[in-house]
């Protein structure tokens, strides 16, 4: 590659790939100025370049001093001896007394330049340059999509399954290709590759081989994404979620207000004959959704949150610990607690409070215990 050919292909690379000139320029430079090194003794040198010609070319320069900079050494913390090297390299050191010798009127601080271009130089810069290019189109795209999915992060983006392993699916995203970890589906839900699916990016960060998106349909917070995407009122601020609490393939409980009194929140969620709510739950592969009622009162949050359950009395037992107790009626105890415990183990996750549920008997018979 001559001059001409590199300077045709920085601008063709520099438009197409939107890569400024100067970082492949400066990426050239440092590759040229290690294969030079690398072949030759001298290591006081830089690499320039002409931006009429195209063509780089070696220089070896020494910086007069009027006497030589030696390393100096520290210690770390360790006690181990750390060599500090001079401002300027020893082998690009030269005295004032002998450089005189080469220019009477120099004086310190300056240098001492000459070419030391090989002659094959030509194929080395040409078979930098691809290396050079390639690299930086890589980081290119990956700074690229790195800016694109900076603010995505806990954000919900609809993919197409492009391939699978044994642990994982792989969503196409665009520009980019997103991780959903088998573990992170909803239970028993199935997928067909060439689909499109809903995925909540849990995670996005600049990764050795890449930007990594990590993705997930049981984080608590695509339930929240999914009520934003299908009702209008959550997603303009007039229904505020406060939380969400989830057991992924079973229930969730989400707690709602609205900050118009004109506008009832859990029937807003629900939609005209349950149209809005079913939405989300064709989503959600059978998994039941309670709407709650949001309080500023805990007593009453909890009472709320305690749902299907009804007339619950409850207490608050400790308020630094966040203990409560909730007193239901026999025919609402199994109501209350759920099954296996989800019920009051959903309604804790989601008002912050250890609840504990218990019928009147039973508090009878622990008391005359």
């Amino acid at each position: 590659m001559n001059g001409e050919e590199f300077l045709r292909a920085l601008d063709l690379i520099s438009s197409e790939k939107r890569i400024s000139k100067d970082i492949i320029i400066e990426g050239m430079k440092q590759a040229l100025s290690t294969a030079y090194k690398k072949n030759n003794a001298k290591t006081n040198v830089r690499v320039d370049f002409d931006e009429n010609t195209g063509k780089f070319k070696v220089m070896s320069y020494l910086v007069v001093v009027e006497k030589y900079l030696e390393p100096t050494y520290e210690y770390d913390d360790e006690g181990k001896e750390i060599e500090i090297p001079p401002e300027i390299p020893v082998d690009a050191q030269i005295l004032l007394e002998d450089a005189k010798k080469i220019d009477p009127e120099i004086k310190v601080g300056e240098t001492i330049e000459k070419e030391v271009t090989p002659a094959d130089f030509g194929r080395v810069a040409a078979g930098a340059a691809k290396q050079v290019i390639t690299q930086r189109m890589r980081e290119a795209e990956k700074d690229q999509v790195m800016s694109e999915f900076a603010d995505k992060q806990d954000e919900m983006m609809v993919g197409l399954l492009a391939m699978e392993d044994q642990r994982n699916y792989y969503v196409d995203l665009g520009s980019a290709r997103g991780i959903l970890p088998k573990k992170d589906m909803i239970p028993g839900e199935e997928v067909k590759m060439g689909s499109s699916i809903k995925v909540y990016i849990t995670k996005v960060e600049a990764g050795t081989k890449g930007p990594l998106i990590l993705l997930s349909r049981k984080h608590f917070g695509f339930i929240k994404r999914l009520f934003e995407s299908e009702i209008p009122e959550v997603n303009d601020g007039t229904i505020l979620i406060h939380a969400v609490a989830r057991e992924a393939g079973y229930r969730s409980k989400v707690a709602v207000s609205s900050t118009n009194e004109n506008i009832d929140a859990i029937g807003s969620c629900i939609g005209a004959k349950g149209s809005r709510i079913g939405n989300i739950l064709k989503e959600l592969n059978g998994e039941k959704i309670d709407l709650v009622e949001y309080s500023n009162d805990p007593i009453q949050y909890i009472q709320n949150a305690l749902s299907p359950a009804k007339d619950a009395i409850v207490s608050i037992t400790d308020e630094k610990e966040k203990k409560a107790l909730a007193i239901v009626n026999d025919e609402n105890l199994s109501l209350a607690i759920g099954k296996k415990g989800l019920n009051v183990r959903l309604a804790s996750k989601l008002t912050k409070y250890n609840i504990d549920v218990k019928t009147m008997s039973q508090i009878n018979e622990e008391a005359n215990k």
